[in-house]
């Protein structure tokens, strides 16, 4: 058991990449305005991911292949087929990291003005914060930027813990608003969300490609699962534990998020004056992270995709992870309410991730990749029901937004 702890890894890395800026905001905004209502969602979205990441872990270590690589291979006797895949994978994460990428920026600029309000405007932020990201794409140092993503969130998991001990929820409410589910009038683009922060689609990519380099072959295969399994429950509960504090503390107040320093009173009771810096902390941290990992997840993308070197120091790789910043950088520039920005970066990774999770259980069922790892009934069951729940919540969002709803 103790050797399986040790091992943790891939996992733990995904579950900090979506414990980011969005989560906080999108989970703080929930429990505020419904208290414990959405619960349910985090808690269907904590089991999604975990059937997703284990599967994209284990075609990695089996496969020895990234996700977008088994898919051009899959595809391979097609070319027709293989190219418009190609394409619309690539699309769906080029624009969905690039949504999500405003969002990254603009929640590390939100980190800065809570502890420093009149530092700079969000315009010069914006472009410092792009520019230290592009740096490190550059120039590595990404180990130190997984330190410090785990450390943020191992910081965020005591204090919400503790707040909400100190807080003292109200645990039946807590209870059915997991078990539960309902969608309160007004509440659903922060459902779709809360699904969207947790099962981010970029981390398929990211997920199958560190298992493949921590795992050789099938001996390794029990570890990468209990790493999935574990880190992205745990990454679960974190975001439960955001919410919830928002609800005990928050809920029928009033108070309109517009900032870190609203998000910041949810833990005051256990921290006093040094929660807005706390968060602070924590929202520039993970922003600043999630920066960095939406770009090298496009590049190592499209790099399985189009066939190019799968280097961050490789040209092509560096034009691809370059654009998806650079445009993230204008988007979080524009002026947009940086909450709301976060919210709908969060809404477009929910109408997106059906789109990855097809191509995900495609190759999963392939046997000349996976031989007897390749999906079995009871997989291919919690996967389907998962990307036709996500598909359904995102066919939703598109026919509210066009008033056919």
């Amino acid at each position: 058991m103790f050797r399986r702890f040790r091992a943790i890894g891939p996992g733990a890395l995904t579950a900090a990449a979506f414990i980011g800026p969005g989560t906080v905001t999108t989970a703080t905004l929930a429990g505020a305005g419904y208290g414990y209502a959405l619960v349910w969602a985090l808690v269907f979205a904590t089991i999604a991911a975990i059937i997703l990441q284990e599967t994209a872990a284990r075609l990695g270590v089996i496969s020895r292949l990234g996700l977008g690589e088994a898919v051009m291979q899959r595809f391979s006797t097609a070319p027709l087929i293989k190219w418009t895949a190609a394409a619309l994978i690539i699309s769906a994460l080029f624009i969905g990291n690039a949504a999500y990428e405003g969002g990254n920026i603009a929640g590390a600029i939100l980190g800065v003005e809570a502890a420093a309000p009149d530092l700079a405007s969000r315009t010069v932020l914006a472009g410092i914060i792009a520019a230290f990201a592009g740096a490190i794409l550059v120039f590595g140092g990404y180990r130190i930027i997984e330190k410090v993503l785990i450390s943020a969130v191992l910081l965020m998991t005591i204090a919400f813990a503790t707040a909400l001990i100190i807080i003292r929820p109200d645990w039946s409410a807590l209870a059915r608003g997991a078990l539960l589910p309902t969608i309160p009038a007004g509440a659903f683009p922060l459902v779709l969300g809360l699904i969207g922060t947790t099962i981010v689609p970029y981390n398929l990519f990211l997920h199958a490609a560190a298992a493949r380099k921590r795992w050789q072959g099938a001996e390794g295969l029990d570890e990468a699962r209990f790493d999935a399994r574990v880190s992205i429950g745990m990454g679960g509960v974190v975001s439960i534990l955001v919410l919830s504090t928002a609800a005990a503390s928050l809920f029928g107040t009033g108070l309109q998020i517009t900032n870190a320093s609203d998000m910041a009173q949810q833990l005051e009771p256990a921290f006093g004056a040094g929660a807005t810096y706390l968060l602070a902390l924590g929202l520039f941290a993970a922003g600043l992270s999630s920066a960095i990992t939406a770009p090298l997840a496009t590049g190592f993308a499209a790099a399985e995709l189009f066939g190019f070197e799968s280097d961050p120091s490789a040209l092509k790789f560096r034009l691809v992870a370059g654009a998806v910043l650079l445009i993230g950088a204008l988007v979080a520039m524009t002026g947009a309410r940086p909450v709301e920005l976060i919210l709908f970066a969060q809404i477009a990774n929910g109408v997106l991730l059906p789109v990855i999770a097809v191509f995900l259980l495609y190759a999963a069922n392939n046997h000349q990749l996976l031989g007897k790892h390749a999906n079995g009934a009871l997989a291919n069951i919690g996967g389907v029901v998962v990307t036709l729940i996500a598909a359904g919540l995102g066919l939703r969002g598109v026919l509210r937004a066009f008033g056919l709803m």
